[in-house]
């Protein structure tokens, strides 16, 4: 019964003549080690607002709003909440779009409204019934890596023929306001009503 709390005392005597393990900050800088999950840090370049992050995020620290009247996605990260899991910068598709960096303890606030940052991107609108598709640098990243292949889709050459401007879209535009019709196909529609243009279009 005796050796159990001999070696608890043996253990508190090496604990007070050993050095701290913890570090001193922030009296020194804290020098992570190589992998150290820290503050997800989000490349403006890279991210394209397309929700994968949010939705992968276990404590919910990132969060998005639409506002179909400013056609803008205001994206929410509150790092309070983050418990640098990395799953934001695994599922991220572009790769680049949110990287972890070695910051963590340089977060440490008394108000925690100083470690929420916001984003915002354009949003891609749905031209007769306003329905939210995506954003637009989403679509485009889409285009960029598909390549060739991603002309098959009409919403592609829709999104190339605004940028480029090919064609006037106020010429494309009459049948949304008086009914779906066949050159609606060439307006940027969300699937719902694309598949009404096209089941119209045959008869059905």
């Amino acid at each position: 019964m005796m050796y159990p709390k001999i070696r608890e005392l043996r253990e508190a005597v090496v604990s007070l003549f050993s050095p701290a393990y913890t570090s001193s900050f922030p009296r020194k800088g804290h020098e992570p080690f190589a992998g150290y999950r820290g503050k997800p840090v989000v490349d403006e370049k890279n991210c394209v607002g397309c929700q994968t992050c949010a939705n992968v995020c276990p404590p919910m620290a990132i969060t998005n709003s639409d506002n179909k009247e400013t056609g803008i996605r205001t994206i929410k990260r509150d790092y309070g909440k983050c418990i640098f899991c990395g799953e934001c910068q695994n599922h991220c598709i572009t790769g680049k779009g949110v990287i972890l960096s070695d910051k963590i303890f340089d977060m440490a606030v008394t108000d925690r409204k100083e470690v929420v940052e916001y984003q915002e991107r354009e949003l891609l609108l749905c031209e007769n019934c306003n329905a939210i598709i995506t954003t637009k640098d989403h679509l485009l990243y889409l285009h960029r890596k598909l390549g060739p292949k991603a002309f098959a889709s009409i919403l592609n050459l829709n999104m190339l023929n605004e940028k480029l401007r090919l064609e006037d879209p106020a010429k494309t535009k009459t049948g949304v306001e008086d009914g779906l019709k066949r050159k609606d196909m060439f307006n940027i529609l969300c699937p719902n009503c694309l598949r009404r243009v096209q089941l119209k279009s045959h008869g059905l």
